[in-house]
C-alpha cells in the first residue's frame, strides 16, 4: 500500500512481551465492587459545601473529611460581618443551581441571610458528619510509594482545648479555599499607632451582635473608610445614616455599575421606573415568588439568562463594552449632581470591567449626604487620633475602616507538597499554572474549586464552582472505578492551557492598566484571576473532561490496563441482591424525542 512503511509496527518491550506470555488472572472482584476511597476537602464555604453533597451524591464506599479552620460554615459569607454586608450579584443568581430559595429579602441578599441559607443546606443534607470545624489544614504531602495525600490538620483538643496536631491521610485532596479568603492590612505609615477604634473591613467582629448594634455607639463618631472596592462601597452607605461624620480615602478610580439585571428586575415584578432601584421586595412581591413556582422559574431563570449574556462588553471595544461605559458614566453623572466634582476623582480612563465592576447600591447617594466627605488625595500617614494626606490635610476619626482588600497572590497559607518535593508555592511563582483551573502537574489527585483563573467577569460563578467540584468528583469516580492509584495532569496540558490564557486576555478589558485582584493587585501584568472566556464557556469546557490529558498509575500490581474489568459480573448479579433492571430507569433510560415533521 501507498506509504505502507508508516503501517509498520514496532516490537513490543520486553515488560509487555514478557506479560502476554504469562497466564493472566482475572480480578476476584465485581466490576462495580468499588474500593474503599478517601477524600479530603479543604474549606466549608460554598465549594466545600458543594462538594459534601455531590461526593456522597455520586462515590460509593466513601470516607470523607472536609477541614476548615473557621467556627462555623460559609467560608467568607460566615467570616464576613462587616457593616452593609451583601452580595452584590442578584440573589437568585447566587444560589446552588439545586438547591433553590424562595423567600430572599431582597434582589441583593445580605450577608447574614446568605450565611443561614448555607447552614440550611448543610443541615438538609446532614453535612455535620463530614464537617470539622476549627480544624485548620497546615501541610499536605503526596506520597509517591502509597499514593496517598498526608494532611496535617491543627485544631483545639477536644478534652483539654489547647491546639495540637493530627495527621489524617486520603486518596483524593480537594481545596477549596477560595481566591480572596485572607485579608492584609494596608501598608500606611502609623497605622499601629492609631489609638481610635481600628477595623479591617474582613476582620469585623461584631462580638455576637448585628453590626446594626454595635453601630448604635458611633452615632456622635467621626468614621474614616479607606477604599473604593466592593467593601467599601457597602460600608458607606451603611455607615452614613449612622454616624455623625463619615470619610471616604479614595486612592483610586472605579465604575460605578447600573445594578446588575436591573431592567429585568423591575420588569418581571411589574415596577415602574421611580420604584426600579428599591431593591427591596415588597410583601405581594415576596407572597408571589414563594408561592408561584411558574413566576418564581421565570424570574430566576431570566435573571439568569440576563447575567450570561454581557460576556462582550468586557472584549475592548466592543459595541456593548462602549455602550456600557457611556451608561455607566451617565449614572455616576446624575447620581453625583450635588457633588460633581467627586465624578472628576473618581471616574477611570480605563475600561468598564477592567477591575471588578460592582453596582454599589446606594455609595453615590451616601458620597452626595452633608455628613460625607470624599477624599482623593492620598494617605500621607495615620496619627494617634486621625489621618494626614500628602496635601497637608489633617481629618480626625474616630472610628477608622480599612476596605483594602486580600491577598491575591495565590500564594497559599499552607505548604502542599507534591511530587518530588515540589511545593505548590514554589511552582506558582511567579504566577499561579494549572489547568482549565482545576488541576496542576505534579500534584496527582489534587484538584481545585475556585483556584486561579477561576472567577467570572459576568454571568454566574456558583455555575462554574459546581462544575468544577463536578469535574472532581468525575475525576475521583475514575480513580475508583478503574482501579487507579493516581491521576495526574501530563504537563503539556498545563503549558497548552498556558498558552491559551496568555492568548486570550490581551483581546479583553482585563489586560488594560487598571489595579485589579485579576492581575494579583498589579496595575499590569498576567491575569490571574478569571477564567478565560464567559462562565457558559467555562461549563461546556469542564462538562466532559478530557481523560486523554492524564497520566495514570495502576493500584494493582497487574500489567494489564482492563484488570477493573473484575470477575465478568456485577455485584447485584453475584449476590442476586439490589436492581437487576436499573438500565430501564431513570437516570440511564434515556428516550429519544419523536421527531415531529
Amino acid at each position: 500500500m501507498p506509504g505502507g512503511a508508516f503501517s509498520r509496527t514496532p516490537g513490543p518491550p520486553e515488560s509487555s512481551s514478557k506479560a502476554q506470555s504469562e497466564p493472566y488472572t482475572i480480578g476476584d472482584f465485581c466490576i462495580d465492587e468499588y474500593r474503599p476511597i478517601k477524600v479530603i476537602v479543604v474549606g466549608a464555604g460554598y465549594s466545600g459545601i458543594t462538594a459534601g453533597i455531590r461526593y456522597q451524591q455520586k462515590i460509593p464506599n466513601l470516607t470523607l473529611a472536609i477541614y476548615d479552620k473557621s467556627g462555623g460554615v460559609g467560608g467568607t459569607w460566615y467570616n464576613n460581618r462587616y457593616p452593609g454586608l451583601t452580595c452584590d450579584i442578584p440573589a437568585h443568581c447566587y444560589q446552588l443551581t439545586f438547591e433553590e430559595k424562595r423567600d430572599w429579602s431582597g434582589f441583593y441578599a445580605p450577608g447574614p441571610e446568605i450565611r443561614q441559607y448555607l447552614e440550611g443546606i448543610v443541615d438538609k443534607y446532614k453535612l455535620m458528619r463530614y464537617i470539622r470545624l476549627q480544624h485548620e489544614v497546615i501541610h499536605a504531602r503526596y506520597d509517591e510509594p502509597t499514593g496517598k495525600w498526608h494532611v496535617r490538620v491543627r485544631r483545639p483538643n477536644p478534652d483539654a482545648g489547647v491546639l495540637e496536631e493530627i495527621e489524617d491521610t486520603a486518596d483524593v485532596l480537594v481545596t477549596a479555599i477560595g481566591s480572596l479568603s485572607r485579608w492584609k492590612w494596608p501598608d500606611i505609615d502609623g497605622l499601629q499607632k492609631f489609638k481610635g477604634e481600628l477595623h479591617h473591613s474582613a476582620g469585623f467582629d461584631p462580638d455576637d451582635k448585628t453590626w446594626q448594634e454595635v453601630a448604635e455607639k458611633w452615632k456622635d463618631k467621626r468614621v474614616g473608610v479607606i477604599g473604593v472596592g466592593s467593601s467599601a462601597l457597602q460600608l458607606v452607605p451603611a455607615l452614613q445614616p449612622r454616624v455623625q461624620k463619615l470619610v471616604n480615602y479614595v486612592r483610586g478610580k472605579t465604575w460605578l455599575a447600573v445594578p446588575f439585571a436591573s431592567n429585568a428586575f423591575a420588569e418581571l415584578l411589574g415596577r415602574d421606573a421611580q420604584n426600579a432601584e428599591d431593591f427591596r421586595f415588597t410583601p405581594d412581591e415576596l407572597e408571589r415568588l414563594r408561592n408561584d413556582p411558574e413566576f418564581y422559574r421565570n424570574f430566576r431563570l431570566s435573571l439568569e439568562n440576563e447575567i450570561n449574556s454581557v460576556h462582550s462588553s468586557t472584549l475592548r471595544g466592543s459595541p456593548m463594552q462602549l455602550a456600557a461605559r457611556q451608561a455607566f458614566r451617565e449614572n455616576m453623572e446624575k447620581k453625583l449632581a450635588k457633588k460633581p466634582w467627586i465624578l472628576e476623582k473618581l471616574l477611570p480612563d480605563f475600561p468598564v470591567a477592567c477591575r471588578r465592576l460592582t453596582p454599589g447600591p446606594g455609595y453615590l447617594e451616601a458620597l452626595c449626604e452633608d455628613n460625607v466627605d470624599f477624599v482623593s488625595s492620598p494617605i500621607k500617614r495615620i496619627t494617634e487620633n486621625g489621618i494626614e494626606t500628602v496635601d497637608g490635610e489633617h481629618q480626625e476619626v474616630d472610628v477608622l475602616f480599612c476596605a483594602t482588600g486580600y491577598e491575591t497572590s495565590f500564594q497559599l497559607p499552607f505548604p502542599i507538597i507534591g511530587r518530588g518535593g515540589l511545593a505548590l508555592n514554589a511552582k506558582w511563582t511567579p504566577h499561579p499554572v494549572s489547568y482549565l483551573s482545576v488541576a496542576v502537574d505534579g500534584f496527582p489527585n489534587m484538584f481545585m474549586s475556585l483556584g486561579p483563573n477561576s472567577g467570572v467577569g459576568s454571568g454566574s460563578l456558583l455555575a462554574l464552582m459546581e462544575y468544577q467540584v463536578g469535574y472532581a468528583v468525575q475525576a475521583t469516580a475514575k480513580l475508583q472505578r478503574e482501579r487507579l492509584k493516581s491521576i495526574e495532569v501530563k504537563p503539556e496540558a498545563v503549558r497548552d492551557f498556558d498558552r491559551y490564557l496568555e492568548a486570550y486576555f490581551p483581546k479583553s478589558v482585563y489586560s488594560e492598566k487598571c489595579r485589579s485582584w485579576y492581575k494579583a493587585g498589579k496595575e499590569e501584568g498576567r491575569v490571574v484571576g478569571l477564567w478565560p472566556g464567559s462562565t457558559l464557556h467555562a461549563l461546556k469546557a469542564l462538562s466532559y473532561p478530557r481523560w486523554e490529558d492524564y497520566t495514570y498509575e495502576p493500584a494493582d500490581p497487574v500489567e494489564n490496563r482492563l484488570y477493573w474489568l473484575g470477575d465478568g459480573q456485577t455485584h447485584a448479579e453475584k449476590t442476586l441482591t439490589g436492581d437487576r433492571a436499573w438500565y430501564l430507569r431513570e437516570p440511564y433510560l434515556d428516550v429519544p424525542p419523536v421527531p415531529k415533521d
